[in-house]
């Protein structure tokens, strides 16, 4: 039985978003090797000062991780998403509904290359936070005075 926040009474909004930490919390303790140290780069606004969260609920899905400021949220696959491919469309395109911008790279892509995936993260970040006080572009600006 599907159940909308609209028809819900606020016993049973409760007991879902408790089940949701309950998930969450089971979530991050399972963690694999590639969320750990991804994780690690990301917590404590380790990347620009962006706030991440970890195995964020939004709506019926689990993001690996959210930056919710940025609206940007970043998965990581492993071998058993190969054949969910699918439900990694159908869960992109729920985020996205939701305003939010997806990344995804493969495990062995953050254990390996993780400079890499830590650039297209901050280059991300960007778009969507470019910097407040950003320089001119070259050649314009105040020109000197006679």
């Amino acid at each position: 039985m599907t159940m909308s926040a609209d028809d819900a009474s606020p016993d049973s909004l409760s007991r879902m978003r408790e089940r949701a930490g309950v998930r969450a919390k089971a979530l991050r303790a399972a963690s694999t090797d590639a969320e750990s140290l991804l994780w690690y780069h990301l917590r404590d606004r380790r990347l620009a000062g962006h706030k991440f969260r970890r195995q964020r609920p939004i709506g019926p899905y689990f993001a690996d991780f959210a930056c919710l400021e940025a609206h940007l949220v970043i998965e990581l696959d492993g071998g058993q998403h190969v054949d969910a491919t699918e439900y990694d469309q159908r869960r992109a395109g729920f985020m996205a509904g939701e305003g939010f911008r997806v990344l995804r790279f493969w495990n062995n892509e953050v254990l390996t290359q993780t400079d890499a995936v830590r650039e297209k993260i901050l280059a991300a970040l960007q778009e969507t936070h470019p910097h407040p006080n950003p320089l001119p572009p070259a050649g314009e600006g105040e020109t000197p005075k006679d």
